[in-house]
């Protein structure tokens, strides 16, 4: 996987031989949620300018490390730019022993700083235009589709989410090896520039006069890693036959970067080949089950399995109008994408370094707990609840966010009525699942949001004029008023239970009354139930028309009572919870008078 641990790397023998079908793939975390669309922080005269920045880094600082206030007036950006700047390498790179990555708040981060290498590999990729849409080879085709001033990026900067299922647009949607492939292409035309950045000068000449040594040529595995399917990732230094075997205390010599280079570009192209023929087969075949589009009334938990690639993440995908439990043994690997799913409720309760919700709206999205980074994009109504390390949200509308997360959320692209509120829920194993994955329950900065521009400069598609220089829409905190409770289900959860009893993160004086002002309504509301003083006729009558009243909701909230009366959980969408059924919904009895109960939500909603 791309995301394996350090201990995973080191696990695993080198390859012995080309025989041995291990390949050269690129690491998709940089790619995915390491482009900040900061325009100072792009290059494009190749490595000029980074060469200059290298030589004063290394020239102001011994032990190779830079902190945000260095790097804030070696770039001439914003000191908060900076941070956010190591806070995203940080969260991307690929060395699990590097202090950076156990730095917690951001002050450790400025105390130990980002190693400069690290630092030139991530400022070069930055860069990189990400894959422009099957079906879309000119951008100028969908410019006049909805919304016509939108500066979303990607396919969906022309089909809203719910649009895009209608219209059975999927299939054009890069594929995960589409995606590959690209990132592969990109790193063999620029492999060249960033092993210059790497390389030590000699007193040779021509292409002697740049030399590798073993530790510099590690960083590479921030864009790069041997593997196969099935298999952990291999250091780099123990797959080349430069490195491969040397003692820690004698480490081999620095080699040619041209010799290097040719080893590099041979590697590269033979997993550009080895994708090209695996995916052959699927484009003139039938398409795999994750790439089928799926009818919005025939969509269902039992139809739609998660699908997932050994190296990659696990998808929750194409789920519409239903709900989807996933715990930690349903998902291989430690990162997951929720893509394309509807008017549905999903909850992924496991530990997780990675997670991205694309492409979905109308629905509830509740996410354990992930430890390095969660990425939102294109989602329109959704409400999604995590605790995170870090959190970046791109091109969303009408969006509400229940958020524990260490690091300011960072708010990018084209955003429109966006709100944020302090966690709100719990299961058994959650603080368990933090610890594992480095979350930390003291710190929550959900009502910090960062925002940059509208415009997204790794996006291929192009933008209207006028909207280069704009900010982001930021988000605004939810009213107090409006905050519940969500209660997940202990039959949800796995059978080895956890020690959560509450929600980890505390919460704002503001919110913490509206939740016990709740939680009092609801007692003074059971309490006036059981004092009522009501004839037999007219306690039916109450009943009734409470069962009503709930049916008429539940009509408008885009169920019926026949799909009520057949699972076991399903998902509301004014309260935007789930709930257990049994004849429509679980019922208590107070005082001869039968009402409908609502186990997730611990206060009045809906």
């Amino acid at each position: 996987m791309s995301d394996s641990t350090a201990a995973e790397q080191q696990s695993e023998p080198a390859p012995t031989s080309a025989a041995a079908a291990y390949h050269l793939f690129p690491r998709r975390e940089p790619f995915e949620h390491g482009l900040l669309p900061i325009p100072k922080l792009i290059f494009n005269d190749g490595t000029q300018t980074l060469s200059q920045l290298k030589s004063t880094l290394l020239s102001s600082n011994s032990t190779e490390r830079v902190n945000s206030d260095t790097l804030a007036r070696a770039l001439q950006i914003p000191v908060e730019h900076a941070r956010l700047l190591i806070e995203t390498i940080s969260s991307v790179l690929h060395d699990d022993s590097d202090p950076l990555v156990k730095a917690g708040v951001s002050n450790e981060i400025d105390v130990i700083g980002v190693h400069v290498y690290d630092l030139l590999v991530f400022l070069y990729i930055q860069s990189y235009k990400r894959l422009l849409p099957k079906g879309h080879k000119d951008s100028a085709a969908v410019a006049d589709v909805w919304p016509s001033t939108s500066a979303f990026d990607g396919f969906l900067s022309a089909l809203s989410p719910l649009q895009l299922v209608r219209s059975n647009s999927r299939r054009f949607m890069p594929s995960q090896a589409d995606e590959e492939a690209h990132q592969l292409s990109y790193l063999q035309k620029h492999i060249g520039n960033i092993l210059s950045l790497l390389a030590d000068s000699t007193e040779g000449e021509g292409d002697e006069s740049l030399v590798l040594s073993m530790d510099k040529f590690e960083h590479l595995g921030f864009l790069l890693y041997f593997g196969e399917k099935g298999s952990a990732k291999i250091p780099l230094s123990q797959s080349t036959p430069f490195f491969a075997n040397s003692d820690p205390d004698m480490p081999a010599v620095p080699v040619p970067a041209s010799q290097v280079l040719d080893w590099l570009l041979q590697n590269i192209s033979s997993t550009l080949e080895y994708i090209a023929d695996r995916v052959s087969p699927k484009e003139n075949g039938p398409s795999s089950s994750s790439d089928q589009d799926v009818q919005m009334s025939d969509a269902g938990t039992s139809s739609l399995k998660p699908s997932s690639s050994p190296r990659g993440p696990s998808f929750i995908e194409g789920i519409s109008k239903s709900s989807c439990v996933k715990q930690a043994s349903d998902l291989k690997g430690t990162s997951a994408k929720v893509v394309n799913c509807h008017e549905s409720v999903i909850y992924i309760l496991a530990p997780l370094r990675y997670a991205t919700v694309y492409g979905c709206s109308d629905a509830t999205i509740v996410i354990g707990a992930v430890g390095k980074a969660i990425r939102v994009e294109h989602c329109e109504r959704v409400h999604l609840i995590t605790a995170a390390r870090r959190i970046c949200i791109a091109n969303c509308r009408e969006c509400l966010f229940f958020l524990g997360v260490n690091q300011r959320p960072l708010i990018v692209g084209d955003n429109h009525k966006l709100q944020v509120a302090p966690y709100n829920t719990f299961y058994s194993q959650l603080e368990e699942h933090m610890n594992q994955v480095g979350v930390d329950r003291s710190i929550n900065r959900w009502d910090e949001p960062m925002t940059l521009g509208v415009v997204d400069p790794h996006d291929s598609l192009s933008h209207p004029a006028g909207v280069s220089d704009a900010q982001a829409e930021s988000a605004t905190r939810l009213d107090p008023d409006q905050y519940t409770d969500v209660v997940i289900p202990n039959w949800f959860e796995s059978e080895q239970a956890g020690s959560t009893k509450h929600n980890p993160f505390a919460l704002p004086d503001a919110y913490l009354a509206s939740q016990q002002k709740n939680i009092k309504n609801l007692v003074e509301v059971k309490q006036i139930l059981r004092e009522t003083q009501l004839e037999e006729s007219r306690k039916r009558e109450l009943s009734t028309a409470l069962h009503a009243c709930f049916k008429d909701w539940l009509y408008e909230m885009q169920f019926n009572s026949h799909t009520c009366m057949n699972v076991q959980h399903q998902a509301t969408f004014g309260s935007f919870t789930a709930y257990k059924v049994n004849n429509c919904c679980s019922r208590e009895t107070e005082n001869g008078i039968s009402f409908l109960s609502f186990p997730l939500y611990s206060t009045t909603s809906g």
